[in-house]
């Protein structure tokens, strides 16, 4: 029996084409970051270096990015954070459009990318 295997393009199929858009727009903002590989799951994508730092999770109309960080972050943008042990925080972001993927969004994508 062989084993079915998950592609980002099957796990954005039927997804508002905004929703691929950004996810396109947020693979370069993390390609400036250095190497890393997209490993898609059966309902997300997980963003890796030498381990997960970034989650994303497609939505009908938007993405929820997920950031591994050593810190929650504090703006209006974080949806919700999530201390899942002693140094880690889950910090969750809506994305509704790739202009939302800003300076700041950057920052914490660098962030979480060399964390180590």
């Amino acid at each position: 029996m062989s084993e079915l295997v998950h592609t980002a393009d099957h796990v954005l199929t039927g997804k508002d084409p905004i929703v691929r858009q950004t996810y396109d727009g947020l693979l370069l903002a993390v390609a400036s970051c250095g190497p890393f590989t997209a490993d898609a799951k059966k309902t997300s994508i997980h963003l890796v270096r030498a381990s997960g730092f970034a989650g994303v999770h497609p939505r009908k109309s938007y993405l929820t990015l997920n950031l591994r960080l050593a810190r929650a972050l504090a703006s209006p943008r974080i949806a919700k954070t999530a201390q899942v042990s002693k140094h880690r925080w889950h910090n969750e972001i809506r994305l509704d459009t790739p202009e939302q993927i800003d300076a700041e969004l950057r920052g914490w994508l660098q962030e979480a990318y060399t964390l180590e």
